[in-house]
């Protein structure tokens, strides 16, 4: 008990009552299935560099034990998640680069002027507590003030994590959330930067962010969440809104439903329109627009190449 209780308290704020009333459910879990606590350190203490990350995002315990990454999800996937999640990441990336990862640090990937005023949009790869509900990573696009535009949050998984047709155990990159903007004028700054981006929308240009950092780490996959699948869905609320419907938008990319009603599949590139099919009076505005995905398909792959075991 004792160590549980050390253990919730580096996860929770327990000067925060709502905190303090999850710390409590913690420790309640804890108790009524100890095993569980127990198997997910006993796989963090095999290597130095897991038990290191542990103690920098403990986290990971808090996720074991509640009902997070998508709706009615169990223990046993969820215990699936994190493991496949870090053995992936152990083996493919630097310790160092990790232990600053998960230690709060965040890493630009890619970054496209805008104006005097707003700066820079960025792209960057993060790893914060309150995006642990539907994800282990992010990628974030922000703003050079640093408010948020658009995330998604995603972990590391085989495609047979769910019992789908036509799973081949290939490492897949699955995604538990989109997340828009709540700056306070976000709808005019959406505006402004879908016309940066020569009327690329900034939710299409965080989703083909991510589909660059999955094919940059090598996976063979992208599953995304349905409104049915979504988390939240644990927890209903009257008053819960998306601003975008995850299904709509994920079909609308070339996204096709699984025999899972929770997650549709994704291409791992975005279908384009060839030069022929597109009218000769946007044709300027869509090579612009493809001279920007390329340049950050480059960046994406080369910061990405940095961040990996030396081989």
């Amino acid at each position: 008990m004792e160590n549980f209780i050390e253990l919730g308290k580096t996860i929770y704020n327990l000067n925060n009552p709502r905190e303090a009333r999850r710390f409590a459910v913690f420790l309640a879990r804890c108790c009524l299935h100890p095993q569980r606590i127990t198997n997910l350190k006993k796989f963090f203490s095999q290597s130095e560099c897991l038990t290191a990350i542990s103690k920098k995002f403990p986290f990971f315990y808090e996720q074991i034990t509640r009902a997070f990454f998508f709706y009615k999800s169990n223990y046993p996937v969820r215990k699936k998640i994190i493991e496949d999640s870090m053995i992936f990441f152990t083996q493919t990336l630097d310790e160092n680069f990790l232990l600053e990862l998960y230690g709060g640090e965040e890493f630009e990937l890619w970054q496209t002027p805008i104006d005097e005023t707003r700066g820079d949009l960025k792209l960057f790869l993060s790893v914060l507590p309150g995006q642990r509900k539907e994800g282990l990573i992010s990628t974030v696009l922000r703003i050079s003030d640093g408010s948020p535009i658009y995330q998604i949050n995603f972990w590391i998984a085989q495609d047979n994590l769910l019992d789908l047709k036509n799973s081949t155990g290939d490492l897949a990159m699955w995604i538990g959330a989109m997340q828009g903007s709540n700056v306070e004028d976000s709808r005019e700054l959406i505006k402004l930067l879908t016309k940066k981006c020569h009327a690329y929308r900034t939710k299409n240009l965080i989703l083909y962010a991510t589909q660059a950092v999955a094919r940059a780490l090598g996976l063979k996959k992208i599953f995304a969440v349905t409104n049915y699948g979504y988390y939240a869905n644990n927890h209903v609320r009257l008053d819960r809104k998306l601003k975008t419907s995850f299904g709509d938008f994920w079909a609308e990319c070339g996204g096709v439903l699984t025999s899972d009603k929770r997650f549709f599949e994704l291409p791992l590139v975005e279908p384009r329109k060839s030069y022929e099919e597109i009218p000769v009076r946007k044709r300027a505005v869509y090579k612009r627009r493809f001279e920007l995905l390329d340049g950050l398909d480059a960046a994406v792959e080369e910061k990405i190449l940095s961040f990996k075991k030396a081989t």
